[in-house]
């Protein structure tokens, strides 16, 4: 089979990855991709937005499948477009990608059909959100509608803070036309996990769980960001409540949205809040999750391209799909100043230095003319291990990322640590 990945990121560097494995893949392309996509398969400079000429790039290629990573292309249509070329497309469509395109989309999604989720509303006129916030007890959580590289949620804790985060979003249009309209949700307090699964419209099976850290800083402090890495399994969340998400929240969606008359095929993602012991949906993403995917998919053990067409083809509960029982641990390599203003282009040393069974996924990088790797974005890498345990992982992630530089260079040095009762410092 001949496979076309969409996407620049680590994310997509980990689907390439895994694919490539695949005894099914023939050859992989990846647009645009990265320095390190570049060195398993073949890159294609187009924009993951430029669907037209995806499409006309998949057709002189003969493309058996095309694998969406980013949001932006899947809230576009890209899996239309490809289905009325007939060529293969794992995600979702345009209408099913609004459950993550629409934060009050899913929000009356949810509270239509009983999906567990915190208190609030939607709202598209400022004056009268400025009225709601008055009637709320502090903190809040604040959303912008539509899609914000995963910034547009602000936490704020008393109702200046509030009110400056709701004239940003709404009146100064921080986020565009994401922020012309808000959800206000009550404050859960809680431990963050995500649950993506695959799901090919009637059929939900889970990957495993894992968490992921959105602050810049260690202790959670700081502005959020795309997310500084992750780790999978979490230990506060046993297998059990993995079959009650799935069923009670993630088939439930699935089901939710056939009612509307929409089919949810592709990764679906559920961020939960376990709260008092009960989970409640913070948010749906309609794709693979990042840099979740860097931690989940090096424990999975079926072939990828066997569960991707399984999906496609709407055959899911036909397939056996197997995950190690193992731990993986991720810590993204960021440029300094990230998420603020960065600069790039600085030679990135020590990459093959790496222990070959430590797994390095490049996300800003590029070729330079001389062949070097240089830096190309804010997150820049993602170094992730997988060993017997939290602890072990983690160790090695470390040890490694302490071999690879760059001038800026920066990564938080508490991933996963809360799992195994330490300080916020690297062993």
């Amino acid at each position: 089979m001949k496979i076309l990945v969409v996407g620049s990121g680590s994310r997509e560097h980990t689907l390439a990855w895994k694919i490539v494995r695949s005894p099914r893949a023939e050859k992989v392309f990846v647009a645009p991709g990265n320095a390190g996509t570049a060195a398993i398969a073949e890159n294609l400079d187009m924009r993951p937005t430029d669907i037209e000429g995806l499409g006309k790039a998949a057709q002189e290629r003969a493309i058996d499948l095309v694998v969406v990573g980013p949001e932006a292309p899947l809230a576009a249509g890209i899996v239309d477009h490809f289905d009325g070329l007939g060529i293969p497309a794992f995600g979702p469509t345009g209408a099913a990608a609004r459950i993550e395109s629409s934060k009050g989309f899913a929000r009356e999604l949810m509270e239509k059909y009983g999906i567990p989720c915190p208190k609030g509303a939607v709202f598209s006129s400022y004056q009268k959100a400025r009225e709601y916030l008055r009637e709320q007890r502090m903190p809040v959580v604040i959303k912008a509608d539509g899609l914000a590289a995963g910034k547009g949620v602000i936490i704020a804790g008393s109702l200046e803070e509030a009110d400056g985060a709701l004239a940003d979003i709404m009146e100064a249009k921080t986020f565009g036309a994401a922020g012309d309209r808000v959800v206000i949700d009550e404050f859960l307090e809680g431990r963050e996990v995500s649950l993506i699964a695959f799901s090919d419209g009637r059929t939900v099976s889970p990957m495993v769980p894992a968490c992921d850290y959105k602050k810049i800083g260690d202790n959670d402090v700081g502005p959020n960001t795309g997310g500084m890495g992750s780790y999978s399994p979490p230990g506060f969340f046993p297998k059990q409540m993995t079959e009650k998400v799935t069923g009670n929240i993630l088939m439930s969606a699935v089901k939710a949205m056939a009612a509307e008359g929409i089919t949810y095929r592709g990764a679906l993602y559920a961020g939960l809040m376990i709260s008092d012991g009960e989970p409640r949906v913070l948010e749906f993403n309609a794709r693979f999750g990042d840099p979740e995917t860097q931690v989940v998919l090096p424990l999975l053990k079926t072939d990828l391209v066997e569960v991707l067409m399984a999906v496609v083809e709407e055959r899911l509960d036909r397939v056996n799909i197997e995950w190690s029982p193992m731990a993986c641990v991720g810590v993204v390599m960021a440029s300094g100043g990230y998420p603020g203003s960065y600069q790039t282009g600085f030679p990135i040393h020590g990459l093959d230095s790496v222990d070959n069974d430590v797994l390095v996924f490049h996300a800003g990088t590029r070729l330079a003319g001389d062949g070097t790797v240089r830096t190309d974005g804010g997150r820049v890498l993602t170094v992730a291990a997988v060993a017997e345990s939290i602890d072990r992982a983690r160790e090695r992630v470390y040890d490694n990322i302490s071999r690879i530089s760059f001038e800026g260079c920066y990564c938080r040095k508490d991933i996963a640590l809360r799992e195994i009762g330490g300080i916020n410092s690297i062993r």
